[in-house]
């Protein structure tokens, strides 16, 4: 780049801010929607820079084409968010755009990409060596207008290339805004655009899995360079490409399989770790990886509605795909198929169709299906229809039932756990209680009446709850080789009563399960028993630790308040001390290898109500937490430095918290201060 003399630069400068800031003008008063949110850095930024600068970048291609001697061309655009051009080179706009871009096809007769654009990689490692695809190295840029550019590939096609196949042009952007401290996620984008060289219409796609249902949770998907779709990424991970240190293979299928099935890969099992070798020798191991949905629930990235084209994919069964899960399966010998070698994907589907007639056989939903999900449960629905006596110093009785989704009441002598949980106050879950329920006094319509054994305390106050939680064991495909017993649980129900004549008042709702089960699709915890927030909050409370089923060898105790456990837990192997919590039976579970696949400055991801937002409401109770750098903590300091576990955060806290006053977290950290959680945690 030429260094400009410091008056020359000036100038320069001055020219592009009147030329950015008329331009921001014309194109700012085109429309009230806002282009930035809480969630952007540039929301905070000086007004008027935004204005100067336009953070953000939109790449478009909008054609491409093949001359007869190969040369690949494609035409493509680059704006800011509102539409105005941007210059790639960064002098009449601020910030310069790289770009980068691949080529490649779809040959007849088969359904994955072939790129044009490759490299050849030489393991130091190994020495051996593997072409890659790859973006093109050594084009050319050609201005042609405003923002708009064309861009001739040094890689050129064969003389003979396929006019009549499917063609695709991928490219990424980064614009860089360092400068200007305004770097966020908004200034990456990519593109890719399709088509048929002789001019006919694109009939044949690589449409398996839509970028969206990735981003349910990786918020959003980015690798490499950030490249952040499907569409992009089946370009370059395809069949051709290998790792030359590992000799895995990058193909798409194969990739994306291995790694969602990270820890529960039958190799990774046996003691080999699974692991690929990327840009400058980085080594990324997948071994710990733990799909948080069940490996086995394809649907949940092969989702059925949301317009993919070829969604229904995975019913198609074939070495490569199903290998990559498989992979103890010796396909060549037969090894762990049955002995049935299978040489070919001609006769995979002779087998494993779509759907059997019965679950857990050999075809594709058949083999994947979930225990607990399974069609031939009748399933088990709680209601708690009311608490009586539930006031201070007395015990509650509740009645409740429970009967299946039929509506079909369910004896309780068929049930195999049933509990009924007490606690409160809903202000900040104190104390709590829980005692087996089985032995209620029932009707033949399935109503039952149970009288805790427990009190409510004397001096009890305001709101408190009873929830319910449990199960039945039922028998699938009974009296067959393939019998297996199955818990049927219950979806947790709370209900929420006065002990003292006040209004009644709910525990505050501080994240969403929908929320949670976009990761997690169906969470549930405690061998199914608790399966709703509402519910885990119970016993995940303020003053909970694992002491009671903790070995005496590993004391001190674990706190298991909800809001530090799970920012702990989610920040897995960001933690800088370990966190491991000891359930029934004193099993440890170490969290610190959790690898969370989204942002974790996306706050909103989990919470709702702006609950996330100081200051909390007042009277909440501080954590009890011996074996934390603090103890106890307050109510704030206990969800913050779930995430930020350092010592320096553990010091701040500390000093900016009172033992008379409490904490003074909202001085700084409330909704309007320049350090508001919100602020801090833009991207």
């Amino acid at each position: 780049m030429m260094h400009l003399p410091v008056s020359a630069a000036s100038k320069l400068r001055l020219a592009s801010a009147l030329i950015a800031v008329i331009g921001a003008a014309v194109v700012l008063s085109s429309s009230d929607t806002p282009v930035f949110t809480e969630r952007d850095k540039a929301y905070y930024a000086d007004p008027n820079l935004v204005n100067f600068v336009r953070p953000g970048l939109v790449l478009k291609i909008l054609s491409a084409s093949i001359e007869d001697d190969g040369t690949i061309k494609a035409r493509f655009k680059i704006t800011d968010p509102r539409g105005l051009p941007l210059d790639r080179e960064g002098i009449t706009t601020p910030g310069p755009v790289s770009v980068r871009l691949v080529a490649a096809y779809i040959p007849k007769g088969q359904t994955q990409y072939v790129a044009y654009t490759t490299r050849v990689q030489t393991s130091p490692i190994t020495r051996v060596s593997a072409t890659q695809a790859n973006y093109d190295v050594g084009g050319t840029f050609t201005k042609v207008g405003d923002g708009e550019y064309v861009y001739t590939f040094a890689t050129k096609a064969p003389r003979d290339f396929d006019r009549t196949a499917t063609h695709a042009i991928g490219a990424w952007a980064a614009r860089d805004l360092s400068e200007f401290d305004l770097q966020s996620i908004n200034n990456y984008d990519d593109d890719v655009y399709t088509w048929v060289p002789d001019g006919s219409k694109v009939t044949v796609v690589r449409d398996v899995i839509k970028t969206q249902t990735c981003n349910k949770c990786h918020d959003p998907l980015s690798a490499h360079d950030n490249r952040r779709s499907m569409e992009l990424c089946v370009l370059c991970h395809t069949p051709q490409t290998v790792d030359p240190d590992t000799g895995n293979s990058m193909d798409m299928p194969v990739l994306i399989h291995k790694i969602h099935m990270g820890s529960q890969l039958p190799s990774v099992r046996a003691g080999k770790p699974y692991r690929v070798i990327g840009y400058q020798q980085s080594v990324h191991d997948y071994s710990s990886v733990v799909f948080p949905a069940d490996a086995r629930n394809c649907t949940f990235c092969h989702e059925q509605n949301t317009g993919a084209a070829q969604a229904s994919a995975f019913l198609k069964p074939n070495r490569t795909a199903c290998g990559a899960c498989h992979d103890n399966v010796n396909f060549e010998t037969g090894e762990n198929h049955a002995n049935l070698p299978q040489l070919s994907d001609k006769m995979c589907s002779t087998c494993h169709i779509p759907q059997g007639e019965l679950e857990f056989d050999l075809s594709i939903l058949g083999a994947h299906t979930i225990p607990r999900f399974s069609r031939d449960l009748p399933g088990v629905v709680f209601e708690i229809l009311r608490v009586t006596d539930g006031s201070a110093g007395k015990r509650p009785t509740v009645t409740f039932s429970v009967k299946e989704r039929s509506g079909k009441p369910i004896p309780l002598s068929e049930m195999t756990r049933l509990a009924l949980v007490l606690a409160g106050p809903t202000s900040d879950y104190a104390t709590y209680v829980s005692e087996d329920a089985l032995r209620s006094t029932c009707g033949a319509d399935g109503t039952c009446t149970y009288t805790f054994n427990a009190a409510i305390p004397a001096d009890a106050k305001g709101t408190w709850a009873v929830g319910i939680e449990g199960y039945r064991t039922l028998y699938l495909l009974a009296g067959t080789r393939r019998e297996r017993s199955v818990r049927d649980p219950g979806a947790n129900k709370v209900a929420y009563f006065s002990v003292d004549g006040s209004p009644v008042e709910p525990r505050r709702q501080v994240v969403s399960l929908a929320k949670c089960n976009n990761c997690h699709f169906s969470l549930s915890l405690h061998g199914d028993n608790r399966n709703q927030i509402e519910q885990c909050v119970l016993c995940h409370n303020p003053t909970m630790t694992d002491r009671a089923v903790r070995p005496a060898a590993q004391m001190p105790a674990q706190t298991i308040d909800l809001r530090h456990m799970v920012h702990r837990i989610h920040l897995g192997e960001e933690n800088e001390y370990e966190y491991t919590v000891y359930g029934r039976g004193s099993v440890a579970y170490d969290f610190t290898e959790v690898r969370y696949p989204g942002d974790l400055r996306s706050c909103d991801r989990c919470h709702v109500n702006n609950s996330e937002r100081l200051p909390l409401r007042p009277n909440l109770l501080p954590v009890t937490s011996p074996r934390t750098l603090l103890n106890p903590m307050g109510p704030a300091t206990a969800a913050c430095l779930g995430c930020h576990t350092s010592v320096a955060a553990a010091a701040h806290a500390l000093t900016n918290t009172s033992d008379k006053l409490g904490e003074a977290c909202a001085a700084c950290h409330g909704s309007n201060s320049e350090f508001s959680v919100q602020r801090v945690h833009a991207r």
